[in-house]
């Protein structure tokens, strides 16, 4: 006989009498498991042809060997050890972010552990092998990450597609009627960010005036709730629950296989700055800082310079074609710099490729009417003043190339809140706008690559000021690379 999903379970009722129930283990947690194996088995993929490339490159085809073979039978199994310790198999709770960074750490250590065991093995067996080199450990990590990246990222689009259908999505019941309760049903309905809101269960009497969902009964009522209405999912408003209440939570959740999401009322923080610290029997986020300054500023320079510098040289032959292009086919001057309000304030000149007709901008206030957003991101849709070449360019993001020399120069950064122009001066702009002033500006930012031109001013600031609050190198890292999908399939740009 197979393997049964249905499970016995002894569940108490509020009127003290025990009933055995079976119950299927939750159907959302078994498409996850089926879904940690298949990217798994990508990843693997992914490890393996990264090896298989580097090796070719590295050493070339003639001398596959001993340590070519050790090398492919001991990375899947180096692989998803380290992956399983790093819990990056967790799909259900793991953001985009966090799984960046983990998958980063991960992949590195994957790649430096695999060439030392392989080693360690081959000379226990008294085999010759192939000198650990950089080279070989740059070119594996480096495609190993990219193809994980790809995979992974495709996987992504895989459950979000199936979310629209309905699947991928925890039977959900708020633990709070309260306030925060109805709000957390308000975002947990407007998108699918992997749960299905069906009910609220009351905590304190009074409170349910305002519930958007049936209430389902009250916290005495769990384990029968979680039976009766298949809840794979509790999601706990904190402002709804005191000490007790939450003990008596996990207590009954031992016995049911329920997923379990506690609110913590801290919307500008990433995840990755955030670490449990337990005070006495309470259990305490602690907020690793994020500022950009001192030690931290010289580190994001640093890696400014050093990727731009890169970068400059790696797109110089897009440079000299579109310069080419730009020449031949309209008047006027090839790059197109415009006043820019940079960090604190101050104002700097920032370059682009020229994408329009010549005087542009006294052409503003005339198409005024055709603008879907005014003031500092003026945006029509299909804009007249872009020449042929311009439209194109564009459309590619290729007429930012230049600002690469404002982040040489030191004006702008790679990523940062995008520099608005001058000509909008300080009595414009609210003071909480005033923070995006802080840092550098730079050529991409969080908002390019949550939807660029779709997003009105006030959201582009927003995403600005979390990305101010929880800089890092690995965020930076994570919002160029999101950049480039974004550029090849023009999200968002015209």
């Amino acid at each position: 006989m197979g393997h049964s999903l249905l499970r016995e379970r002894t569940v108490k009722l509020q009127d003290g009498t025990e009933l055995t129930v079976q119950h299927p283990r939750s159907s959302t947690a078994r498409r996850f498991a089926r879904l940690s194996l298949r990217v798994a088995l990508t990843d693997v993929l992914a490890l393996e042809a990264a090896l298989v490339l580097s090796w070719a490159l590295r050493y070339r085809l003639s001398h596959y060997g001993p340590s070519f073979v050790a090398s492919l039978v001991l990375g899947p199994i180096v692989l998803l050890s380290v992956f399983t310790a790093f819990s990056l198999y967790e799909l259900q709770r793991l953001g985009p972010m966090e799984e960046f960074r983990r998958s980063l750490g991960a992949m590195g250590l994957t790649v430096i552990l695999l060439g030392v065991i392989q080693g360690f093995v081959l000379g226990l067996l008294g085999v010759r092998r192939a000198t650990l080199s950089l080279e070989w450990v740059s070119l594996t990590l480096m495609g190993a990450l990219v193809l994980l990246w790809t995979f992974r990222r495709q996987w992504h689009q895989y459950v979000w597609a199936k979310r629209q259908q309905g699947e991928f999505l925890y039977r959900t019941a708020i633990v709070g009627a309260n306030g925060e309760g109805v709000r957390l049903a308000q975002v947990l309905r407007r998108q699918p960010y992997g749960f299905l809101p069906v009910g609220m269960i009351e905590t304190r009497a009074g409170l349910a005036d305002a519930a958007e969902l049936p209430i389902l009964g009250t916290v005495d009522q769990l384990p029968s709730i979680i039976v009766s209405d298949g809840i794979e999912c509790l999601f706990v408003a904190s402002s709804a629950v005191d000490t007790v209440a939450m003990k008596n939570l996990t207590r009954v959740l031992k016995d049911h296989e329920v997923e379990l999401m506690v609110s913590a009322n801290m919307t500008e923080i990433l995840a990755s700055r955030l670490s449990v610290q337990p005070i006495g029997d309470t259990l305490a986020l602690a907020v690793r800082p994020a500022r950009l300054s001192g030690r931290q500023a010289v580190v994001k320079r640093t890696f400014d310079l050093g990727i731009g510098t890169l970068a400059l040289v790696a797109t110089s032959p897009i440079w000299l074609l579109s310069m080419l292009l730009i020449k031949m086919t309209s008047r006027g001057k090839v790059f197109y710099s415009q006043d820019r309000i940079g960090l604190h304030g101050e104002r700097f000149k920032m370059h682009k490729f020229r994408t329009m007709v010549r005087n542009a901008d006294r052409m503003v206030h005339d198409l005024k009417d055709q603008a879907i957003e005014h003031g500092p991101l003026f945006k029509i849709r299909n804009d007249p003043r872009l020449t042929r070449i311009g439209r194109l360019l564009r459309k590619l993001s290729i007429d930012e190339l230049p600002q690469l020399l404002n982040v040489i120069k030191g004006d702008m950064s790679l990523v940062g809140p995008r520099p608005m122009p001058a000509v909008f001066d300080e009595t414009y702009y609210n003071d909480w706008h005033r923070g995006r002033w802080e840092v550098l500006p730079g050529i991409t930012g969080l908002w390019q690559v949550s939807g660029r031109s779709d997003l009105t001013f006030d959201e582009c600031v927003a995403l600005d000021l979390f990305y101010i609050e929880n800089w890092s190198i690995a965020y930076d890292l994570f919002i160029i690379l999101k950049t480039i999908p974004t550029v090849l399939f023009h999200k968002g740009a015209f």
